[in-house]
């Protein structure tokens, strides 16, 4: 915390498929079982160790249009397959996985996705995916057929009660839905069974202000309730603190 410079940790190497190169990473998460990180790359899912000498990853799985990752308690890696418009269930060395959210094809009845992104897992095993296509975010709980929408789902569009192409996401102890709102630039907040949310950051266009973001991708909490926001189209992290 407080650091002006960061430290390479995985890739650094140029773009590239070799075990020691990234290539447009999206989405990392860190196993704190093993100690490494897990990191979702063009085509495939790979972890790399976190102990000092490190100069190589290992590949987990391969053949996936990868967007997204999430953990449970139990240490399934979940990730979203955008190729395939499905989220999947695996167990860390097990390449096969088992569907757990869309697997029927591109669309937007309740058992399909259209082009899935981040994900959000809770203690329940409960899976939360933004709908990069369909402007909303859906809820899968275990063993469900088919999804709830939870946020959007009006269209693509500003109001209130929509999304236009959602990104990060975060679901707190209360069920309360945090979403980076991709091209509408804000952050909001659903509360649980809400028809609507709220906006908490953003909302004031897009741009290079310290209240507005240029195409917002990821964002995260800290145990604090602080809020990180990648702001993707100006190339930096922001930071927030939530009331």
């Amino acid at each position: 915390m407080g650091d002006t410079n960061g430290q390479v940790v995985a890739g650094g190497n140029s773009e590239g498929n070799r075990l020691d190169q990234l290539n447009y990473p999206t989405d990392v998460l860190i196993d704190k079982e093993t100690d490494s990180l897990i990191i979702c790359d063009t085509g495939r899912v790979v972890r790399w160790s976190r102990r000092s000498g490190t100069t190589q990853g290992e590949i987990l799985i391969d053949n996936i249009s990868c967007r997204g990752l999430a953990m449970d308690d139990q240490r399934y890696l979940y990730i979203s397959d955008y190729g395939k418009h499905e989220v999947k269930r695996y167990q860390i060395g097990d390449k096969n996985g088992t569907i757990v959210a869309g697997g029927n094809g591109k669309g937007a009845d309740l058992n399909q996705l259209n082009y899935p992104t981040y994900i959000f897992v809770d203690q329940q095993q409960t899976v939360y995916v933004s709908e990069y296509g369909n402007h909303r975010v859906m809820k899968w709980n275990k063993g469900a057929k088919e999804g709830i929408v939870v946020a959007g789902g009006q269209g693509k569009g500003n109001a209130l009660t929509q999304l236009s192409h959602p990104q990060g996401l975060f679901v707190d102890t209360l069920g309360a839905i945090y979403v980076a709102d991709g091209e509408n630039n804000r952050v909001m907040r659903w509360p649980k069974g809400a028809k609507q949310g709220t906006v908490i950051v953003g909302g004031n266009g897009e741009g290079e202000g310290a209240n507005q973001f240029n195409a917002l991708e990821g964002l995260s909490f800290d145990r604090h309730g602080n809020l990180y926001v990648v702001d993707w189209g100006n190339d930096r992290v922001q930071h927030f603190t939530i009331e």
